[in-house]
């Protein structure tokens, strides 16, 4: 049973405090989830949330000349991200430097404003620009992702448009918009601070109410609420600097912790990933038609995405793939998995999970998850129940999973491809739709 005990309390202002001791070794690590991610922007103004994972990095009122360099001279590893759900930033010092991150962590979340300048607005507006240009359009099969969630969602829906957002939107976005994004969202009301590792559980929050306390607590955020998204088949077709063609097919699916989410990960385990895996085992051992294919379900608050991508062999086509695959998805669905794939599938569950709780801070570690938990459930103890969701599945479950949610003849197909070569897409393909 994977226990990971904790205290947690509330500030007067709304801040939640989770504090874990664990003693083994002399760190500290902090974490700090805001409930805020892309989700919370509005289809004209695209991107803030990721802006402000790049502009809290570089200083607030009491702290100007930027986080990494203070918390590293410590020596912190630290480092922050942003999604469509949430927005988390993270240190690891040495015991006696926990302070100094909390404190840091108490400006940027208080004292922000005050030290957002035009200029600085400006400049990490063009950094994100340029990793946009960097990770994304001039990246080999980097759109793609941006093609396929635009076209799942419609155009008002939160997920319908990427996180690093769509340049006009940041262009068009002022220095006013940015500061009301900062109060409406980034405040102690909407925040979950945990604190885990070498520290007195009364000592950390007597830290916690010393210097984050003062900080006004901000509106009340209503939740985001969007219709559900059915699948729908389409075949969409991108042309892009690439080598070899590429096929998504992707599913809106159950959103994070709802039933089948579970389910669907072990299908995408047992179907596509790893060498046992049943298309790796055809598609690249057997037939060798692909160099490469995997399978996720991307679990988010609204809805999840279930999405194989295959690459296809030199010479093979995207339309062998696609056969393939679908064979595939309809054997899961007609005659389910053998007992030793949900085993597998199973084991490799449990051990991503006590994994996970050995790493004190970090993504992924035990300071983040227990705000993960709190943030999505109200309930930071939930590493048992988590886990147990895996554990619960059965070959039933998996099968009435891929049955009820990946309809072969319901996915959503985008072909990748060389330019010039549209005749490697599935037939009848319309072309991708790209916003600036």
């Amino acid at each position: 049973m994977i226990h990971v005990p904790f205290v947690k309390r509330t500030l007067s202002n709304g801040l939640q405090v989770i504090v874990h001791e664990d003693h083994h070794t002399p760190l500290v690590a902090v974490s700090v989830w805001y409930h805020t991610g892309s989700k919370n922007e509005r289809p004209d103004r695209t991107g803030l949330a990721h802006l402000f994972e790049h502009l809290m990095f570089e200083g607030a009122l009491h702290q100007p000349r930027g986080y990494f360099e203070p918390l590293q001279e410590a020596g912190a590893l630290l480092n922050g991200s942003t999604n469509a759900d949430r927005t988390n930033y993270w240190e690891v010092v040495p015991k006696d430097a926990a302070r100094l991150a909390l404190w840091m962590e108490a400006d940027r979340m208080g004292w922000m404003s005050d030290a957002l300048t035009e200029a600085r607005f400006n400049t990490q507006r063009d950094v994100v620009l340029n990793e946009r240009r960097q990770n994304y359009e001039n990246r080999p099969y980097g759109l793609a992702s941006f093609v396929t969630m635009a076209a799942m969602y419609p155009p008002d829906h939160p997920y319908h448009w990427p996180t690093i957002g769509h340049p006009s939107d940041l262009r068009a976005t002022s220095l006013d918009d940015a500061k009301a994004f900062l109060a409406r969202y980034y405040h102690p009301g909407n925040a979950s601070l945990s604190i885990a590792g070498d520290i007195d559980t009364e000592q950390a929050f007597d830290l916690a109410a010393e210097l984050f306390e003062e900080i006004p607590r901000g509106a009340e955020i209503e939740r985001v609420t969007a219709p559900s998204v059915h699948a729908r088949a389409r075949r969409i077709v991108l042309e892009d600097r690439v080598e070899l063609p590429r096929l998504y097919l992707a599913w809106p699916t159950p959103g994070i912790f709802e039933p089948g989410d579970a389910d669907l990960d072990l299908v995408g385990d047992l179907i596509a990933n790893g060498r046992t895996s049943r298309l790796y085992a055809r598609l690249i051992h057997s037939e060798r038609i692909a160099t490469e294919i995997s399978a996720q379900q991307a679990s988010r608050e609204l809805s999840g995405v279930f999405q194989i991508v295959a690459t296809a062999a030199p010479g093979r086509s995207l339309a062998e793939l696609d056969a393939a695959i679908r064979e595939a998805l309809t054997e899961v669905g007609a005659g389910g998995p053998t007992p030793d794939e949900v085993e597998r599938s199973r084991a490799e569950a449990e051990a991503a999970f006590v994994f996970r709780v050995q790493t004190l801070g970090g993504s992924g570690g035990k300071a983040d998850q227990l705000n993960a938990y709190n943030v999505y459930l109200g309930r930071p103890d939930s590493f048992a129940a988590d886990l147990q969701r895996y554990l619960d599945t059965t070959a039933d479950s998996l099968t009435a999973a891929a049955r009820r949610w990946l309809d072969p003849d319901a996915a959503l197909a985008l072909c990748v491809v060389p330019h010039g070569r549209l005749d490697l897409g599935l037939p009848d393909s319309d072309p991708a739709q790209l916003e600036n």
